[in-house]
């Protein structure tokens, strides 16, 4: 069956031309316009919104072939039901929900309340129950989220239960523009009570604030960011489905380890004696145990090695009996100055390697220097001396003074 709705509330004939409904339009805005008409908002709704749709040949087009149903769907079918597809339509144009567009989508859904929570490696290694405090709304148990006795909740006279005020502002020759604001006499409940009709627990609020306990259980192997969720343990309001509680993790910086994934990274100084000669430490895991750390002599750790212990890295989260690595990455800390005479400096020498073959060059233009510490410092003051020096040439140079040609 074809869907006419449209057209029956614009007041023309399915063939009506442009011009007949445009006409039919001005009419019935002109009767029906809130400034004349108060009680007649939604009717007027329903008028703009009409001819939006017939008036745009593409639309109107698809609205012909397929309904309010494939208008809303671009002409493919499926969604909602026909009888409340009207209501779901201006819902979602005006912001309030019609009778049936509500039905259709059910109770409206309050915000999530989102809380951080700070925890240590440690805890995300080998597990942890945190408790946790939440302040939140519940609805009233004595007026069950009326706000008063019953009959005491009446629409707002000034909104008509709407919560908003909307104003019209003419712009050009049948074109007009909606501003829509809270109402002021209700606060945009779209309801009033009177004060002697308040509950007298939650003093006409409908909602009282109480204090929960919530036990979050941070599983091992879990991370940085990772989300759990409480369904349902949010905020309530009446007439509406709580939203979720939702704690979000935060890892402490751990002292020794870094994360990446789930794998574990540490820094471990050693000496030259113990990159050359071996060497044996114990590193204090996330879980107290005590890992004992050996290498071999005559293996070499140069500076900036890294080396890996399988299977003593995170645990995966779901599955924590698997494990990824623990890296160690090597500094080597070397001897300072004269730390050896010359007589175990060349025992040393005949232990190592020999040095590389030196030939001495020959001629005028050998020139022997010395080496000297490094220090940004000492690079700046260099620097600054170095145009110190050219300034005070210019300066002997005096004005207009020019260096003779040969």
């Amino acid at each position: 069956m074809a869907d006419n709705k449209l057209y029956e509330i614009l007041g023309v004939s399915k063939n009506a031309s442009d011009s007949d409904i445009k006409r039919s339009y001005h009419k019935l805005a002109k009767e029906f316009h809130p400034d004349k008409n108060p009680a007649a908002g939604d009717k007027f709704k329903e008028i703009s919104y009409a001819y939006e749709v017939l008036s745009d040949p593409k639309k109107r087009q698809v609205y012909d072939k397929y309904g309010l149903k494939g208008l809303q769907e671009g002409g493919h079918g499926g969604g909602f039901p026909p009888d409340d597809l009207f209501g779901h339509f201006f819902g979602d144009i005006f912001g309030m929900g019609g009778g049936g567009g509500s039905r259709g989508r059910g109770r409206a859904r309050g915000e999530d309340t989102i809380h951080p929570l700070k925890v240590s490696l440690e805890d995300m290694y080998i597990g942890k129950t945190a408790k946790l405090q939440l302040s939140k709304n519940v609805i009233c148990g004595v007026c069950k989220g009326v706000g008063g006795k019953p009959g005491a909740v009446v629409s707002c006279k000034d909104c008509h239960g709407q919560g908003v005020k909307v104003t019209y502002q003419q712009i050009g020759p049948g074109m007009t523009r909606q501003f829509q604001t809270r109402c002021p006499t209700c606060q945009g409940l779209g309801e009033t009570i009177n004060d002697k009709d308040k509950c007298q627990k939650c003093k006409g609020k409908k909602v009282l604030n109480e204090t929960k306990i919530l036990e979050v259980h941070v599983e091992k192997g879990m991370r940085e960011n990772q989300k759990i969720f409480f369904r349902g343990e949010g905020d309530q309001q009446p007439d509406m489905q709580p939203g979720d509680v939702i704690i979000i993790l935060q890892q402490k910086t751990h002292d020794v380890f870094q994360r990446t994934g789930d794998d574990l990274l540490m820094k471990h100084d050693i000496t030259l004696t113990e990159a050359l000669c071996g060497f044996e430490f114990v590193v204090k895991h996330l879980d107290g145990r005590e890992l004992l750390v050996r290498h071999t002599a005559g293996e070499v750790i140069k500076p900036g090695d890294l080396k890996g212990i399988q299977g003593e890295g995170m645990p995966q989260h779901k599955n924590p009996f698997e494990k990824g690595n623990l890296y160690i990455k090597f500094d080597v800390v070397f001897p300072e100055n004269n730390f050896a005479s010359e007589e175990q400096l060349k025992k040393i020498e005949s232990i190592l390697p020999p040095r590389p073959a030196f030939v001495m060059p020959t001629g005028d233009d050998v020139e022997e220097v010395n080496l000297m510490e490094y220090t940004a410092s000492e690079r700046n003051r260099g620097r600054e001396e170095a145009y110190a020096s050219d300034d005070e040439e210019h300066m002997h140079a005096g004005p207009g003074v020019q260096c003779a040609h040969q």
